[in-house]
């Protein structure tokens, strides 16, 4: 498990950082949903993408957003732990 979730992050991290690049050039970008999914997976990945590239951090719906995955990653992560 441990070896998915590091590749996740990784992944989600990079794809943070592919489309904030894409950004700077105006070019195609991915989608919110998608990188709210991949956050879903990733989260230590997306928080650490969006703090370093500086990127999303200062739209507000998407803060929303991820906060609310962040909470759903918490909970069920606590359940896990529980059981």
């Amino acid at each position: 498990m441990i070896p998915f979730l590091l590749i996740a992050n990784l992944i989600t991290f990079g794809v943070f950082g592919f489309d904030k690049w894409q950004s700077g050039k105006r070019q195609w970008r991915i989608s919110e949903n998608v990188l709210l999914g991949l956050s879903f997976i990733g989260v230590v990945g997306a928080a650490s993408g969006m703090i370093i590239f500086n990127h999303k951090v200062s739209k507000k719906s998407f803060l929303v957003k991820f906060f609310l995955v962040v909470l759903i990653d918490v909970v069920l992560l606590y359940r896990l732990i529980r059981h």
